[in-house]
């Protein structure tokens, strides 16, 4: 039930209301001309280098569409072959929350933010040591989470290193993301095989057979591309297994400028278009029209060592442009921002995290995801991070909204009202109604001064954001998965999650 701006769960523990997400699409990185020489060398990169790698199953469906086999096995995709894939494909897609009032809609829509990665490290709050990340750190990652206003669905951000049976590590990572968020989510697989299982968990979550179709809150993220250009067979098959439960497709394109893909950021976007439209050819092969997001990933190479770096200019300005030219094919779609190559909560993760993502969401991404929460490369994921993640984007979603311009804005009489009477505007009737619509105000973020916040013993982000990590687990499980659904779940499959009350 709603009380103000929030909601209560079923634990009667409030929520916050999730920020609505604003239009981008002001800032264009690229001409007009430039964008549409990029994406014409995309068809041509197709129609004359092709994709490899298809097991023959695919190959044939692809061919029966139009696709050339090259004689070294390559499969061409013409142009009208492509364009006629994108025609069929929908240019916007429903994604619900497994809460009804959670769910959003990809596609020219508004930007949103969530998380995303395979972190293989999570940071400890209390010690600032890095250990192997476990499923309890997945519930907690996801759990924080859902109490962050600012973000608006969660990929899994980690790898429960603790599993290692692939069934049962697909099984208790979607458990930990159901169990911990009602947001929309997703979960990446070990294999095809896990397809089938891990929706049959879901359907019972949601309370029986075939429920999850009708309600598909968590996407199946899959890679089905390798860079350069070769199609990935484990992707595909997921991919087909996916599509066939009814599950919303999140492919992946992620070509590393100057490994692999061309050095230049031109080549790099370039050959990324081409593997999601590739992407796009091969969804369509399985089945015409089904909803699926492509995730434009142009990742850049610090060419002096040869490792990725997502936290420089080159990779703001990158993802910008893919979304751009990802709005420009009307494909949904998702780009990388927030990556930072420190390891800690430094002023280095807060400029990298800071002007990536502002330059994705400005850009107009339907969304921006894989890194809020994480640190080091995403390879390190901390639920301290993420809170304070949280308040970044609420500012730069603010700043997306940009100035609104209203009659009643330009309102000549309460200036005269001012200014012949008290001589400011503060307790004015007009600033008490705007104070929480035209400002957003940091959940973190110190704005004392400087006297009052030594006086409080100078406390610092860390520490804040600490005391909120550690007030959002004590809070205990969220309520919306009932205790009926998840103790038919843990009777049913292998959950090594321990029970939270």
């Amino acid at each position: 039930m709603r009380r103000g701006g929030r909601v209560t769960n079923r634990n009667h523990q409030p929520r916050l209301a999730t920020t609505p997400a604003p239009a981008g699409g002001a800032y264009q990185p690229l001409s007009d001309g430039d964008r549409d020489a990029l994406i014409d060398h995309a068809f041509t990169i197709l129609e004359q280098v092709g994709m490899a790698g298809a097991p023959s199953r695919y190959a044939a469906r692809l061919k029966d569409l139009g696709a050339i086999e090259r004689d070294d096995g390559r499969l061409l995709l013409p142009r009208p072959m492509v364009e006629a894939a994108l025609g069929r494909a929908p240019s916007s897609v429903s994604l619900p929350g497994f809460c009804e009032d959670r769910g959003i809609t990809i596609g020219r829509e508004g930007v949103h933010i969530g998380t995303g990665g395979a972190a293989v490290l999570t940071l400890e709050g209390a010690t600032g040591a890095y250990r192997d990340s476990t499923l309890t750190d997945l519930w907690t990652m996801m759990r924080v989470l859902d109490e962050c206003p600012n973000i608006h669905y969660g990929l899994r951000p980690l790898v429960a290193r603790d599993v290692t049976d692939e069934l049962a590590l697909d099984l208790n990572t979607a458990f930990a993301n159901t169990a911990a968020s009602s947001k929309p989510t997703g979960i990446s697989f070990t294999s095809a095989a896990s397809v089938g299982p891990v929706v049959d968990l879901f359907d019972v979550a949601l309370g029986g057979e075939g429920r999850f179709a009708r309600q598909p809150f968590s996407m199946a993220v899959v890679v089905h591309v390798v860079p350069p250009l070769r199609f990935s067979p484990e992707g595909c098959q997921i991919m087909a297994s996916a599509i066939e439960r009814g599950m919303i497709v999140q492919t992946c394109s992620a070509g590393q400028a100057g490994a692999t893909s061309p050095p230049s950021l031109a080549g790099s976007l370039a050959q990324g278009v081409a593997e999601v439209l590739a992407g796009v050819v091969l969804a369509d092969s399985i089945k015409p029209g089904h909803p699926c997001i492509h995730a434009f990933m142009p990742f850049i190479s610090d060419l002096r060592s040869g490792a990725m770096t997502g936290g420089s200019g080159e990779a703001a300005v990158a993802s910008a442009a893919a979304a751009q030219l990802m709005a420009t094919l009307e494909i949904p779609h998702a780009v990388s921002a927030g990556i930072t190559e420190s390891k800690t909560a430094d002023s280095q993760a807060g400029y990298e995290k800071g002007y990536t993502v502002a330059l994705a969401a400005h850009a107009g991404a339907d969304m921006v995801q894989l890194s809020v929460g994480m640190l080091g490369s995403i390879m390190v994921a901390s639920p301290e991070i993420l809170v304070i993640d949280n308040d970044m984007c609420g500012a730069i979603l603010r700043s997306v909204r940009g100035v609104e311009v209203k009659p009643d804005y330009l309102n000549i009489d309460i200036i005269n009202e001012a200014v012949t009477g008290e001589g400011h505007y503060l307790g004015h009737t007009q600033t008490l109604e705007l104070m929480r619509s035209e400002y957003v105000y940091p959940q973190l973020g110190d704005r004392a001064s400087v006297d009052d916040w030594v006086a409080r013993g100078a406390p610092s982000l860390w520490s804040r954001a600490r005391d909120r990590v550690d007030e959002i687990v004590a809070a205990g499980r969220p309520g919306h998965l009932s205790v009926e659904a998840e103790s038919a779940i843990r009777s049913r499959f292998p959950i090594l999650l321990p029970e939270i009350r």
